[in-house]
Order: structure tokens, then C-alpha cells, then sequence
């Protein structure tokens, strides 16, 4: 079940306004370009940001995400023949045969990575992933490195704000972790929308899997060459990880 911070049609309509800089999305743009994909499947696609600025590049992209609400606001962000969206997980993608083999890379960007909280679903997700590309073809992600503690960092003295969005007025959102439980940590998003005073709540669980667990579960589901490189645009707090399959 996406969180309603994505499966809520206001909130996915907001999401963008929220968090404006993509910048993140560069270093995947760049090693696409540097592996020479022309088709690349986006697993939690969300509201479909970088399937836009694949189209835009002129490739293929398949964008896939489990929160209707978000696949909506990309449906209508990128009006192209290049890009198709799925409701759904990647599962259920690589359950149709006519997807096997048909991507020359596959992304989860942001925290998508992280989600997948038990090790079954994981696995299965790397599986699926792993079925819908060619030969050769790579998987790339980021994680955060759990030795940052990052999550100390996820309060709402340190990331409330207050956005004005086009068509909705002043909205306020910010982040407070409520559990960490080993490699678990729990944090709620509560939206404020000050034009009506509607507040969504949103409660968030994500996983810090550890370097060794990473390269352990693209082994098992039968990835190699794995590197794990120091995420760019949060040196010394996340990993970029990319394989081949």
C-alpha cells in the first residue's frame, strides 16, 4: 500500500511544487548516457520527473509506481509516445513475458530503494528487475549509508517549510522520525493546506540496508559487477549502486 504521501491526490498534485530541485537526477542521467541506454524502466516513477527528461532526450522510458494518485499527475506531465506508465509494482511487469529482456537499464531513484522493507520482497523486486533487462543491462539505485544517521537529521525544527503553489496557496509540510528500530526507521509528513486547513498525514518506514546486504541480495538474484560509489549530490551519506544483470 503506497504511502498516502503519494497515493493521495492532493498530495501527489503538491509533490512537485514541494520539492522542486531534481538535482539528484543527474547522476542517473549520467550514467544512462554513459552506458548508452535507450530504454529505461523506472520503478517507482512517482510523478514521473525523470521519465521526462528521458523523453526528452529522446529514449524510452517505462515508468511503474503503486500510487495511482502520482501515476495521474506523470500521465499528464509527459505527453509523449516515448513514455508509458504502469500502475503497479515491477512485478507485475515482469509478470507479462513481452517485458523479459526488454530494457537496457532499470532506476530507483530517491528512496524507492528503501521501501522494500523485507528481504523476500526485496529479493523478488531485484528478480523482477533483473527479468525485464537485456543482457548486459544495469540496475542502478541509491540507498543511504546507515552510518550517517541521517535520519537524526529528519525533524521538524530541520525540515519545515511553508511553499506557496500555484492553484492551492500556502502549503506546509515537514518530517519528524517517530521509531528507529535497528535498520527500521519510521518518520511522519504531515501536509498542511493553509487555504482550508486540511492536514494529510503520512507515515513512512524505511530500510538502512548495510553495504554487505546490498551486494549480497544483486548476487543472489543474479546481478554482477556490482560497484558501489559515493552518491554525488550527499557525499559521505548515500551510495549509488549499479550492476549488470
Amino acid at each position: 500500500m503506497p504511502d498516502a504521501l503519494y497515493s493521495h491526490p492532493r498530495l501527489a498534485r503538491v509533490y512537485d511544487p514541494l520539492d522542486p530541485d531534481r538535482s539528484d537526477l543527474d547522476a542517473y542521467l549520467q550514467v544512462i548516457e554513459g552506458v548508452e541506454a535507450k530504454t529505461v524502466l523506472d520503478v517507482g516513477c512517482g510523478t514521473g520527473t525523470l521519465i521526462s527528461m528521458l523523453t526528452e532526450l529522446g529514449l524510452t522510458a517505462l515508468g511503474v509506481d503503486p500510487a495511482e494518485a502520482s501515476i495521474d499527475v506523470a500521465r499528464e506531465k509527459v505527453v509523449s509516445d516515448l513514455a508509458e506508465f504502469v500502475v503497479g509494482t515491477v512485478v507485475d511487469v515482469a509478470a507479462d513475458p513481452s517485458r523479459h529482456g526488454t530494457f537496457d537499464l532499470a532506476a530507483m531513484t530517491a528512496n524507492v530503494a528503501q521501501v522494500f522493507l523485507d528481504n523476500d520482497d526485496w529479493l523478488a523486486n531485484l528478480c523482477a528487475i533483473k527479468l525485464c533487462l537485456r543482457p548486459g543491462g544495469h540496475i542502478i539505485f541509491e540507498t543511504r549509508q546507515p552510518a550517517d544517521r541521517g535520519w537524526e537529521r529528519w525533524t521538524k525544527e530541520q525540515t519545515h517549510q511553508v511553499v506557496h503553489v500555484e492553484g492551492e496557496g500556502s502549503v506546509e509540510e515537514w518530517v519528524q522520525v517517530t521509531k528507529v528500530d535497528g535498520e527500521f526507521v519510521t518518520f511522519e509528513s504531515p501536509t498542511i493546506f493553509h487555504r482550508d486547513g486540511e492536514r494529510i498525514d503520512s507515515t513512512s518506514t524505511l530500510r538502512f540496508r548495510s553495504e554487505d546486504a546490498l551486494e549480497r541480495t544483486l548476487s543472489d538474484a543474479g546481478f554482477k559487477d556490482c560497484e558501489v560509489r559515493d552518491l554525488p549530490y550527499a557525499p559521505g551519506r548515500g551510495w549509488l549502486i549499479l550492476a549488470k544483470s
